[in-house]
């Protein structure tokens, strides 16, 4: 892989301007959970740097909305608990890409619960959701990256397990299994120059975290921050495309905040 020059792009809706990384340019990178939140700031941004992207997700209407507004871009209707479907689902983004060489692992969904209403299959349901299908979308993507020389697997955890944040205990769980599982991938693939981290968003401001919280839980959240504004997707991705790129060529093996210092 090339050195990378940090050069200036458009403004992000977060209201900084962009880098545009050169390394990224021409990557074949796929996002799950690419329609939504986070998961579209990461589909928008990488293809903002000339990369081919594509994407899956369970919400047919939002994939294909984003799709229409991004052209370029190839979406693909995917619910990641099923293994083989994902696998079937991977198989195609590699024919269509020609390859893989930036995994994002961003889907997940954190419903709330309590800890008397968890029964054995909705834990097994949450673990699906939350953690299984990072590590065989990992997986599958593992000999596509081997055959290029190497590649890189973005995983997202999440700061709620940092804090321990009430009715979360199963999102927690898997959330912080991936961190766990981030150290060992990285750890296995290495010698493949595979890197491996995990991005950990603090409370972003997307449509969905904000059916969580009213104005005044959302005051709540940046009193307990370092910094006084409430985190934006584009937050997220911003670091997400610096992970990818040849500058992070020495980053793998651990998690990286963007929480503007929730404690």
């Amino acid at each position: 892989m090339t050195s990378t020059t940090i050069l200036q792009a458009d403004q992000l809706q977060s209201g900084f301007d962009s880098a545009i990384y050169p390394s990224l340019s021409g990557k074949r990178v796929l996002v799950t959970g690419g329609a939504t939140g986070i998961g579209a700031a990461l589909v928008e941004r990488f293809v903002q740097q000339d990369a081919h992207v594509a994407f899956v997700d369970v919400n047919h209407a939002a994939g294909h909305a984003l799709a229409a507004r991004l052209a370029g871009t190839h979406f693909v209707h995917c619910d990641l608990r099923d293994i083989d479907a994902l696998k079937a689902c991977l198989d195609g983004v590699r024919a269509e890409l020609g390859g893989i060489d930036i995994l994002l692992n961003n889907a997940a969904n954190d419903d709330r619960h309590t800890v008397m209403e968890v029964t054995p299959d909705y834990w097994d349901d949450r673990m699906a959701t939350n953690l299984r299908h990072l590590f065989f979308a990992a997986q599958a993507v593992v000999p596509a990256m081997q055959a290029a020389g190497g590649g890189v697997i973005i995983n997202f955890g999440s700061i709620s397990w940092h804090l321990g944040l009430a009715d979360l205990v199963l999102y927690q769980t898997a959330k912080a299994a991936i961190e766990g599982m981030t150290r060992g991938l990285a750890r296995d693939l290495g010698r493949d120059n595979i890197r491996v981290t995990t991005i950990v968003p603090g409370n972003v401001q997307t449509p969905r975290q904000e059916q969580w919280y009213t104005p005044e839980g959302e005051a709540e959240i940046v009193a307990a921050q370092c910094l006084s504004e409430r985190i934006q997707p584009d937050d997220v991705a911003a670091l997400a495309l610096f992970l990818a790129s040849d500058d992070a060529r020495m980053c793998t093996g651990h998690e990286y905040f963007v929480d503007a210092g929730w404690r």
